[in-house]
């Protein structure tokens, strides 16, 4: 994918947002489902260093495919995207695959996102995920045209740009 149509998005608080973004970049992550392990360690360093990023002049925009119901409650300093039937995913590429929880560099992320899960720091995900569990990430940088500047598709459900990787990708931007 080269370049991204302009629309409108709502999150699941009701804040209309155009994507891509006529006055800075735009980072939209692809993640699994609301309450998943593996993603809330993932998000937490994003939402720990979201000033930076801000101040780097990127909006993050971050999609789940589980419904806006189960999304409302996280409490997350960035536009999150209810996308339950996948109509984004299968959009722009973003897969999901066995590999997705077997890759041993995801073992370490899903043991301590269930611990923080169980120690009552991450809210726990639905015992169903109608998206089903083996979703993989994918990010994607676009300019305020739309074009796509940098793009990852995760091979594990662990394997997304760090803030660091986010803000290198933008900096000739």
């Amino acid at each position: 994918m080269r370049q991204v149509t302009e629309r409108e998005l709502t999150t699941v608080t009701g804040e209309r947002l155009r994507v891509p973004d006529p006055d800075r970049l735009v980072h939209l992550q692809f993640r699994r489902f609301a309450g998943c392990p593996v993603c809330n360690l993932h998000l937490r360093s994003i939402a720990q260093r979201h000033d930076e990023i801000v101040d780097a002049r990127i909006r993050e925009v971050v999609f789940f495919h589980s419904p806006a119901s189960e999304l409302r409650d996280h409490d997350l300093p960035f536009a999150v995207i209810a996308d339950p039937d996948k109509h984004y995913y299968r959009e722009f590429g973003v897969e999901s695959s066995p590999r997705a929880l077997l890759h041993p560099r995801t073992w370490g992320a899903i043991l301590r996102g269930a611990a923080m899960t169980l120690l009552g720091k991450y809210r726990p995900p639905a015992a169903r995920q109608e998206g089903g569990r083996l979703g993989l990430p994918a990010d994607f940088l676009l300019d305020p045209t739309g074009r796509v500047l940098a793009a990852k598709y995760g091979e594990h459900a662990y394997d997304q740009w760090s803030v660091d990787e986010l803000l290198s990708h933008a900096r000739p931007h």
